[in-house]
């Protein structure tokens, strides 16, 4: 448990990523407590689309790519060998900055990742589809057109089906990489309100730019920076905490000025 009695879902312990001999991250420290929300900020650069791609390791597929220290998932480091990725990628679901539906129906989209899982059941899959599509605030807009393109609704109705699609395999910790910068205001409103409703049961990491997201959406915010004098790379976190305090009464002067407005 940790000292606020949370308990601590995943945790980063002196991690550094490599790309070939290029040190992307360096002497990451960062617990990710359960059920709570976890915004990453910092500038264009610093490094937090590759934490929350090291997470369930999408960087696996990028070559060259080297993790040191650990990042553990209920206490086990998730790049030990003996891992299955289908597994951890299964309990670490991630969705994307783009809006990414897979060319097919709505319902095939959100059925995809259970009959991979082996779920073959109409009845099953059908409670299931209806339960992501709910969970994700977006049944009652679809729940007509099931048999439609997951690609032929707005934008911002594709996002919150790519949510539900994540949540169909019953994710334990949800990953959200941008998932409201190529939306308009109205859906980044209806995404932001559904991270507060799925708080409760799933536990979330948010990288966003916006610092009103951050500040309305999370529980904990990490502030990741690359000191451009020190030459590219090299993003390690500058300061971690509860959120209020973040933002309000930072410890880092860096952490002060950013979250200010005065670079980035």
């Amino acid at each position: 448990m940790a000292e606020n009695n949370l308990n601590i879902k995943m945790n980063a312990e002196n991690m550094d990523l490599f790309y070939g001999n290029f040190k992307a991250l360096e002497g990451i420290n960062m617990p990710i407590y359960e059920k709570q929300v976890t915004a990453l900020i910092g500038p264009s650069g610093s490094g937090k689309s590759t934490f929350i791609k090291s997470l369930n390791r999408m960087n696996d597929l990028v070559e060259g790519c080297k993790v040191t220290g650990q990042i553990t998932l209920d206490g086990k480091n998730i790049y030990d060998r003996d891992v299955n990725l289908n597994l951890l990628r299964k309990n670490v679901g991630m969705v994307f900055q783009q809006p990414n539906p897979f060319p097919m129906s709505i319902y095939d989209n959100i059925a995809y990742g259970p009959r991979t899982h082996g779920i073959k059941d109409k009845n099953e899959l059908d409670e299931i589809v209806e339960t992501s599509l709910r969970g994700a605030a977006i049944w009652d807009e679809v729940k007509d057109n099931l048999n439609k393109s997951g690609m032929s609704i707005s934008g911002g109705q594709q996002q919150r089906v790519c949510i539900a699609r994540a949540l169909a395999v019953k994710p334990d910790v949800l990953l959200m990489d941008e998932p409201t910068s190529a939306l308009d205001p109205i859906s980044t409103l209806k995404v932001e309100e559904l991270v507060q409703q799925l708080r409760d049961d799933y536990t979330i990491v948010i990288v966003t730019h916006n610092m009103q997201q951050a500040a309305r959406v999370s529980d904990y915010t990490g502030f990741f920076y690359a000191d451009p004098e020190t030459g590219p790379g090299k993003s390690h976190i500058i300061e971690f905490g509860e959120t209020d305090q973040i933002f309000n009464n930072p410890t880092n002067s860096q952490t002060a000025d950013y979250v200010a407005g005065r670079f980035g």
